[in-house]
């Protein structure tokens, strides 16, 4: 009797159609199953500077690029908005250790869009060049001496100044032949606020499609919404560099979330994104590029990390998540880390236990 039934159930399964038997095996990416302890080699601090989140890249001759966000400890951890740098660091492996080479983007000073602050990197490579996209902001009619700066850093933001600065937050690409640089910076951003997100445009994630588009989602605040939410929008090009065109419908509508990283699998013909929602990391996944939802294993981590000596650290924050994607498949999360006032950047190893 039981043998009739499997024999069945097979027969059942063999007339289903083919992409039906595929995407059930494809959306079964569990993101949660794949993350390893975290190693002391994996935690990148500097005793100098706050370390926020990063973008990993490798070179042909196998080494390891971190593109990612610093700015000085004596400039209070508030001092993101106005003094963070872009820095480059280097590493034989994906999880570290780090060795800091060089800083490549800074404020570009009045009169830029760019002109203080750059800040959350991501780095890809598109048709031959590299492409790093990040954030700044400008102090729009008003113009900010380095002493100004210095001062907001140190004793604290002025209300009025903080929301001229976060208003005109907007994304960047910067691109070069080489890693090692010159990077060329555009002479203004690559997208303004509008359709699903109002205010700014920050925190993007690209990836280019199967039908050699590409898909850039960028995070503003939600439209018509009295309380504190953002919202992630996708905007469509034909190009790295723009023009991107806003979608209508929102990557996340319904939920205040930041930082998405996104990739396209070959393998699964999708795309997959990453995101923080302050208390956990999610998965979302679409399979054209402007229809998302959460993904079957939606929920990939709470906010807290098994240390290899088996205790759990819970994080003050834990933003920024990125992944690192080697030969098609995930291989490292990294995660932004703020506990008390100290800040820092830790890299997971990510493979298949099964």
């Amino acid at each position: 009797m039981i043998r009739s039934i499997v024999v069945i159930l097979f027969v059942l399964l063999l007339c289903l159609p083919n992409n039906m038997v595929s995407q059930e095996i494809k959306e079964e990416l569990d993101m949660q199953r794949f993350i390893q302890p975290l190693s002391q080699a994996g935690i990148f601090r500097d005793s100098n500077y706050y370390n926020w989140g990063g973008s990993i890249i490798k070179d042909n001759e196998g080494l390891y690029h971190l593109f990612y966000s610093r700015w000085k400890r004596e400039n209070t951890f508030a001092g993101w908005l106005t003094s963070s740098e872009i820095a480059h660091a280097v590493s034989y492996h994906a999880t570290g250790p780090w060795e800091y080479k060089e800083t490549v983007l800074r404020g570009r000073g009045n009169g830029y869009w760019d002109g203080i602050t750059a800040h959350n990197p991501k780095i890809k490579y598109f048709e031959g060049k590299y492409y790093l996209y990040y954030i700044a902001t400008n102090g729009g009619d008003k113009e900010y001496t380095n002493e100004d700066l210095y001062i907001s850093k140190t004793k604290g933001l002025d209300t009025n100044v903080k929301n001229i600065l976060r208003a005109n937050q907007r994304t960047g690409v910067a691109v070069s032949n080489s890693l090692n640089g010159p990077w060329t910076r555009r002479d203004a951003p690559l997208i303004e606020p509008s359709g699903p997100i109002t205010t700014l445009t920050v925190n993007p994630a690209i990836a280019k499609g199967k039908d050699g588009s590409y898909y850039l989602i960028v995070k503003g605040d939600k439209p018509n919404e009295k309380r504190f939410i953002r919202n992630q929008a996708i905007a469509i090009s034909k190009t790295p560099e723009g023009p991107f065109v806003m979608q209508a419908n929102p990557v996340i509508g319904d939920l205040d979330t930041e930082d998405v990283s996104m990739w396209y699998s070959e393998r699964d013909s999708r795309f997959y994104a990453v995101f923080h929602a302050h208390t956990f990391i999610g998965l979302m996944v679409s399979e054209d590029g402007l229809n998302w939802r959460k993904a079957k294993k939606y929920k990939i981590t709470d906010k807290k990390i098994r240390m290899e000596d088996g205790s759990m650290f819970i994080p003050g924050r834990m933003e920024r998540p990125f992944i690192y994607i080697e030969n098609g498949e995930p291989n490292v999360l990294c995660l932004a880390i703020k506990k008390g006032d100290d800040s820092y950047t830790v890299f997971l190893s990510l493979f298949d236990e099964k």
